[in-house]
């Protein structure tokens, strides 16, 4: 199934706060979407790795994505090496994603900016003809290089590039990020506080949204860094 965007993050929750509602609106323009998910947050201090794997189908279904899948990476402890860069490989080529959205470029946990030029890095040698890998029939796969990687922004703060008006998908990223019942807010919880568990995490991923949206113009908008320079046919486009 070739689709239009792959969304990978390192953790299950991470597309879904990072670019949720972007996700959202895409496929409700008829965009065919994926995610990966690297590992399966085992380490996360709440929940456990199969109550994260129950969630991400859930914000999947939620989304609308055509499909999710784990590459079951060490959390916490996968590295940016030839065998980890294969892996993610045979999922670029498997998809074909015309573009790639990844993890922050440097944020809270490391894990993220591994993530991110792990996922950078496979997308150029996804390019190369000499790389080789077999998909899951034992079959060579054919090379595939994505035409723009994005990165969406995550704990840190970072100045985007880009803007995206995620006005009227708010309410179904929100939906998407709280399916992960274990990790975020809940008043009745007894598992142990986490910097993502409080109500003032919950309630930044709406004012940011909204502080984002204001600078530009919109309701609501998510920000993404970009690797290289964004090209329009005309000024107009840029609004």
């Amino acid at each position: 199934m070739k689709l239009d965007i792959l969304a990978i993050g390192a953790h299950p929750d991470d597309v879904e706060l990072g670019c949720g509602g972007t996700l959202a609106k895409e496929v409700s323009k008829g965009k065919k979407v994926g995610i990966i998910d690297l590992t399966r947050g085992e380490l996360g201090t709440r929940g456990t790795a199969k109550t994260r794997n129950v969630e991400a189908h859930d914000a999947a279904h939620i989304l609308g994505v055509c499909v999710r899948e784990n590459l079951g990476f060490a959390d916490g402890f996968f590295i940016n090496d030839k065998n980890h860069q294969l892996e993610v490989i045979k999922m670029i080529r498997k998809y074909q994603p015309d573009i790639v959205i990844c993890n922050a470029i440097d944020d809270r946990h490391i894990d993220h900016g591994k993530g991110s030029d792990l996922v950078s890095n496979a997308c150029f040698l996804s390019g190369l003809i000499k790389v080789e890998t077999l998909d899951e029939a034992g079959l060579t796969q054919v090379p595939w290089r994505p035409k723009q990687v994005y990165h969406y922004i995550q704990w840190k703060n970072l100045e985007p590039d880009v803007a995206v008006d995620i006005s009227g998908f708010i309410d179904q990223k929100m939906a998407s990020v709280l399916a992960y019942k274990t990790q975020f807010y809940d008043k009745n919880s007894k598992e142990p506080e986490t910097p993502i568990s409080s109500k003032n995490f919950t309630d930044s991923i709406i004012y940011r949204s909204r502080d984002l949206g204001r600078l530009v113009g919109v309701e609501h908008a998510e920000g993404f860094t970009v690797e290289r320079y964004v090209a329009v046919d005309s000024l107009f486009d840029l609004k």
